[in-house]
């Protein structure tokens, strides 16, 4: 079975779609870290990122390793650096790219072959899995996602005002509403779950429901 979360940035997508996996059972595919890799790989190398050939060779040539709690890319540990600042404000590139994105589209896919999975994103509902049997769409209004960024920030020893993570934010959900390819969109069998005012624990209860209303459809 193939549970789809996708949702805007800040929506807390990663962590509990994470969870979910874990009290499912099944294999847990984080799509967004994928693309922060790719930035990652091309922020290390110096890349000019006008030049979108380059970073679609980086993608091809990118060993990138999800099947544990960290992330891998070409055997190095960046768990913890692709959810930094820097790397956030160069994701664009990768995920505005046709090129990189049909690459790691086949990745997903291959990734799920024969698996129960839970993979989170923008487009794994609409593009990348339209026949899952379970789809849902995550999301929170533009203040409070901006605030659990800026939480989610200091935690990591990152101080950013919170004005200015929601002006990153809005122009983010802008570019990955209106790109050509992958764009963010609700599925239209997708059930929308609005997570303000709940705490991690109630949302992972209400996807929980969710799911087990897709196994008994």
């Amino acid at each position: 079975m193939i549970v789809t979360i996708d949702g805007p940035a800040g929506a807390g997508k990663s962590s509990i779609s994470r969870r979910l996996a874990d009290q499912l059972g099944f294999a847990f595919l984080d799509t967004g870290a994928m693309y922060r890799a790719i930035a990652l790989k091309g922020l290390q190398a110096g890349i000019n990122w006008d030049d979108a050939e380059q970073l679609v060779t980086y993608a091809r040539q990118a060993t990138i390793d999800l099947s544990g709690a960290k992330v891998f890319l070409n055997g190095e540990d960046v768990s913890h650096e692709i959810r930094s600042q820097r790397v956030t404000q160069h994701t664009r590139y990768a995920a505005n790219n046709v090129g990189v994105r049909e690459e790691l589209v086949r990745l997903q896919r291959e990734f799920a072959a024969g698996k129960d999975v839970v993979t989170e994103g923008r487009d794994q509902g609409t593009v990348v899995f339209p026949n899952a049997e379970c789809k849902i769409f995550l999301t929170a209004t533009p203040e409070e996602r901006a605030r659990r960024r800026v939480t989610d920030l200091a935690a990591r020893g990152e101080t950013v005002s919170f004005e200015e993570i929601l002006q990153q934010q809005t122009r983010r959900d802008e570019e990955d509403s209106q790109r050509d390819v992958g764009p963010l969109k609700k599925a239209d069998d997708a059930q929308e779950l609005l997570t303000d005012k709940m705490t991690e624990d109630e949302v992972l209860h209400a996807l929980i429901q969710i799911v087990k209303g897709c196994q008994g459809a």
